[in-house]
């Protein structure tokens, strides 16, 4: 099992930035290192949307067309934690944040953080 927690979200002006931190638990790190880890969003009437992802072992990330040059993916493994820094939002950032787990024996995102809020002012 892996617990995860966003944080982070909040109220913020077009043109701000903001980083939400995800840090998961209930696992050691070394099982976290064949993990992928991703960012969604949800904003309100749409459908839930792919932010982009991050593999734990390498570090190496990828990054919807939507939000390249302003999102960026990383992650502490001292931590267990993965950040999601956002900048130049728009209100069109506005959403609910999450972050997922893929294990490395699934094809799928199998564990859930509970989401944190992101509001976007213009």
């Amino acid at each position: 099992q892996v617990q995860l927690v966003e944080s982070g979200g909040g109220l913020v002006q077009a043109g701000d930035s903001l980083r939400l931190s995800c840090v998961a638990s209930g696992r050691t790190l070394s099982t976290l290192s064949g993990y992928i880890m991703g960012w969604f969003r949800q904003a309100p009437g749409k459908e839930r949307e792919s932010v982009g992802r991050i593999i734990w072992g390498s570090g190496r990330t990828y990054i919807v067309d939507s939000v390249k040059g302003r999102f960026i993916i990383s992650r502490d493994s001292a931590k267990n934690t993965v950040y999601l820094q956002m900048n130049s939002l728009t209100s069109e950032d506005t959403a609910k944040y999450y972050c997922a787990a893929q294990p490395p024996y699934s094809v799928r995102y199998e564990y859930w953080g509970q989401g944190t809020p992101v509001t976007v002012s213009s």
